[in-house]
């Protein structure tokens, strides 16, 4: 591998998803001398005034005029302390996202993690072109769509289509924490997984989690102060060994 090629993209939908769930791994591979690049497709400004819904979200954020631009900053800033690289594609979060009614398509939490609206059918079309831009990589990482956000989903479908069975899929930190979440969506997309463990030394737990810590305005909905985040974080790296992603199983030639 030469000094610039990419090792691993890591996609994410939303500008924190790929340090949440895979912080320990992009920490360790960049020590190691690897380049990582976080793409994050869901990082555009909102088009309009907010709805209410969305305003909502912004006042538990501490967050108004500017808030991607904020949320931006963030991640840059979170990746900055694994070593990673960003990418930040212009699509609005979905609570953004409307008809040409002036109609949101997602105005509560139910719905954004309900079915994809009919008015978005056309959406992965928009993220396969994203996806088709990036540079070549060993690795590419890819939401399992734990949780089943619509804007996750969408991520992973354009993924698919562009990668293929090259993919391996990340769980969704902190959805994944959810006792059987993982199982159950293992079970809802078809047999023959097989996980891969990857253990994060102390170093890349401290890393991760101080990258976590940048996200200043997402803190709250997660967690009630630092302790909680530590105990969490590290509750989970527990109790599946590290960070864990899953790929589809591949016939064995004869």
């Amino acid at each position: 591998m030469t000094q610039n090629e990419l090792h691993t993209i890591v996609l994410a939908a939303h500008l924190d998803d790929g340090v949440l769930s895979c912080g320990g791994q992009i920490f360790q591979r960049s020590q190691a001398g690897e380049r990582v690049l976080v793409a994050t497709v869901m990082a555009g400004d909102a088009p309009g005034r907010a709805s209410g819904y969305a305003q909502s979200l912004r006042d538990r954020w501490l967050l108004d005029g500017g808030a991607e631009a904020v949320r931006r900053a963030e991640d840059e800033a979170a990746c900055a302390i694994l070593g990673a690289d960003f990418l930040h594609w212009p699509i609005p979060d979905c609570i953004y996202r409307g008809g040409m009614d002036g109609a949101m398509y997602y105005q509560s939490d139910d719905e954004i993690f309900g079915p994809v609206h009919p008015g978005e059918a056309g959406l992965v079309a928009e993220v396969i072109s994203l996806l088709r831009r990036l540079p070549p990589a060993r690795h590419i990482l890819a939401p399992l769509t734990v949780g089943n956000h619509v804007d996750h989903i969408f991520v992973r479908q354009a993924a698919e289509t562009v990668f293929g069975d090259r993919l391996a899929y990340y769980e969704d930190y902190p959805y994944a924490q959810k006792e059987g979440s993982v199982a159950e969506v293992l079970a809802r997309t078809g047999e023959g997984w097989e996980p891969t463990v990857y253990p994060l030394s102390e170093a890349a737990l401290r890393a991760k989690i101080e990258a976590i810590l940048a996200y200043r305005s997402q803190f709250s909905t997660f967690w009630t102060g630092r302790a909680d985040l530590e105990r969490q974080v590290r509750g989970y790296a527990e109790r599946v060994g590290g960070e864990r992603v899953w790929s589809i199983a591949r016939p064995v030639s004869g």
